[in-house]
């Protein structure tokens, strides 16, 4: 399937949607236990339940529109069916507050393979919107390296240690706002490391 570009607004809305309809339903949700099939649910594994086809649904559309998916997308809808699917079937919250944790080990240990070898595989699903050096590639990804085993860690304190609000909140919010802080503060790498694209007026 050929690659498309979409409006930026469709794709955070695909990309954002699941885990916004998730702390909605978990706000209306938490106080009360749901008797469904013969069996009591708490609201956050019912807004888990709400969140799985969410977010399977957004991955399939936005690969319908674009044609493609990157290795952090398609990883990030196995272990949300794994582990989310974990935590309806056996009705325990752990397996989904667990998952960041997975998914940033699993990401720090791909680009920690790839700096051994030598490689900054960050560069394949990123290089297109940000073109830069080699050095520039190994710098980031070391970066990035860190900054996953850091999270990994910061969520592993949180759902361990506080209530399930605030872990709800640290994940919709927290989460993004850190990566977000995280890359506007590569700035500096970025300029310093920056290749103009093909046909780009450096004086535009």
């Amino acid at each position: 399937m050929a690659k498309r570009k979409i409006s930026p607004w469709i794709k955070a809305a695909l990309d954002w949607g699941p885990l916004v309809v998730f702390f909605i339903a978990f706000n209306r949700l938490k106080d009360g236990t749901y008797h469904i099939a013969g069996t009591d649910y708490s609201g956050f594994v019912v807004a888990t339940a709400l969140f799985i086809p969410m977010i399977a649904a957004s991955t399939l559309v936005l690969w319908r529109l674009t044609g493609k998916l990157s290795a952090m997308q398609v990883a990030t809808l196995v272990l949300v069916l794994i582990f989310g699917g974990l935590s309806v079937w056996l009705n325990d919250p752990t397996f989904f507050k667990m998952k960041p944790t997975i998914i940033y080990l699993l990401f720090a240990g791909i680009l920690g393979a790839g700096l051994v070898r030598g490689k900054a595989w960050l560069q394949l699903v990123m290089e297109e919107a940000l073109p830069m050096q080699h050095e520039g590639w190994m710098i980031l990804t070391k970066r990035f390296v860190g900054l996953f085993l850091a999270l990994a860690v910061a969520n592993e304190i949180v759902w361990r240690t506080m209530s399930d609000t605030v872990w709800v909140d640290f994940k919709t919010f927290g989460l993004p706002i850190i990566l977000v802080g995280f890359i506007m503060a590569q700035t500096k790498l970025f300029e310093r490391y920056g290749i103009e694209k093909p046909g780009e007026d450096p004086a535009e």
